[in-house]
């Protein structure tokens, strides 16, 4: 099916409240109450999130007493966050933003903005995981046009603002793990502002920012990025937290611009979770 992004003037509105940052909090003291207590704790996961089955082998490693155990297909969708950590306006997905193949999948003579665009599109933007791989999204069901049932549309998501976000946990090879979040630190640098390119020869304006991100994990990038064309723009959040081998990513965008609290409060939930799920 070919996408092609929306061509309505983008919408602008202004949010009552960072609803979903909100719900995520909430998360936050929630998983930290049942850590600290050492009870038991809902499942992150959802009916929209899938399990990789490849982690039953763990990667191959020097014997050592002191060697982790390999992370687990289990231990992987515990790590998930969930619909009820976001709030009523988030559903599971229901597959791809129109603005996934419209605007991600675009060309840069730049060969590191190049790979930034090719890893958000497949979202593999760490590399390909060595173990347990747990994935789940979901999508923004506030942002639905009043009276839009999308019969109009041949786009998988027909929504206003198209509002998605994606979470995904992996276990990887700790040396091209960390090779990766040193990349991406250098992107706001070297990605600070290229033209891209898509299959029918438009053009948009990309800018690459550093997003803070909490103290959380052992090492983490977050990174913000805006693509402008002529009929609207696109804001995506990016944040990867690596925990021992084992690491979270969230993806966060839409055509109206995401809540940066929002990011912050995922970043955050997810690696409690993330550190649960490994001690469990």
């Amino acid at each position: 099916m070919n996408h092609r992004p929306s061509h309505r003037p983008p919408r602008r509105r202004v949010r009552p409240a960072p609803v979903l940052a909100s719900a995520l909090a909430a998360g936050v003291l929630l998983t930290t109450a049942t850590s600290c207590s050492g009870g038991d704790s809902e499942a992150g996961g959802s009916a929209g999130s899938a399990v990789s089955p490849v982690a039953a082998q763990a990667p191959t490693t020097s014997p050592s007493a002191s060697a982790a155990p390999a992370f687990t297909e289990a231990q992987a969708k515990a790590a998930l966050i969930g619909q009820a950590d976001l709030g009523e306006d988030w559903v599971p997905t229901q597959g791809a933003a129109t603005w996934r193949d419209g605007l991600l999948k675009g060309a840069t003579d730049v060969a590191d903005c190049q790979r930034l665009l090719d890893g958000l599109y497949a979202e593999d933007l760490l590399g390909e995981p060595t173990g347990a791989r747990a994935v789940t999204g979901f999508d923004n069901n506030d942002d639905r046009g009043d009276g839009d049932d999308g019969a109009d549309s041949d786009d998988t998501d027909d929504f206003d603002d198209e509002e998605q976000l994606r979470y995904q946990v992996a276990a990887y090879d700790r040396a091209a793990l960390d090779k990766s979040l040193a990349w991406l630190k250098e992107l706001p640098a070297k990605c600070a502002e290229f033209t891209s390119t898509d299959s029918r020869g438009g053009q948009r304006t990309v800018a690459v920012a550093s997003s803070p991100l909490p103290a959380v994990g052992e090492a983490r990038e977050g990174l913000r990025m805006t693509m402008t064309g002529e009929t609207n723009t696109l804001t995506l959040d990016f944040t990867a937290v690596r925990i021992g081998d084992n690491a979270l990513t969230f993806t966060y965008g839409g055509l109206d611009t995401p809540d940066s609290a929002s990011t912050t409060q995922a970043t955050r939930l997810g690696a409690l979770r993330l550190q649960k799920a490994l001690k469990d």
